[in-house]
């Protein structure tokens, strides 16, 4: 979703002309448990034509495809499904964070006030990103990448 009606709020290029009460009633049409439901949320800001001119050559979508397939892999062997349906038990048997990962993972909920939809959320998003990278364990850097994908929709929902 663009960040207020016109689409130029925050962005260094164009003005944004929409009021303080424009920009939030256009972000509470989202609610809070819609947003909740969503597990990766980015501000991903507008380039400019010059950026998107010489960008460099990225990496292909063969490659990528073969990593998620590696990571669906892992899943299937492990667990028996994927991430996005681990629940109860399972997720705390294949989500299990050491101390420093549950400290981070609670000072964030705390600071963010993620809700335990979001909370369980954030460790299946870690959880991939451990898989992607070909980790058993989930670190505090998977964890804190998992956390930074629930940003946005904290800031929405003030």
């Amino acid at each position: 979703m663009n960040p207020c009606p016109c689409g130029h709020l925050g962005d260094p290029q164009q003005m944004c002309r929409c009021t303080p009460a424009q920009v939030s009633q256009y972000r509470n049409r989202l609610s809070g448990p819609l947003l909740d439901r969503i597990d990766i949320q980015m501000e991903v800001p507008a380039l400019p034509v010059s950026a998107l001119q010489e960008a460099a050559q990225g990496e292909s979508s063969a490659y990528w495809r073969e990593r998620i397939a590696q990571a669906v892999d892992r899943q299937w062997q492990r667990q028996q499904g994927r991430n996005a349906q681990l629940q109860g038990e399972l997720l705390a048997q294949f989500c299990a964070l050491d101390a420093v990962g549950t400290r981070l993972l609670s000072r964030a909920s705390e600071t963010l006030h993620l809700s335990a939809r979001a909370y369980h959320r954030v460790l299946r998003v870690a959880r991939s990103i451990a898989d992607l990278e070909g980790s058993d364990p989930i670190s505090s850097q998977h964890l804190a990448e998992a956390i930074q994908y629930r940003r946005l929709a904290q800031t929405l929902a003030r």
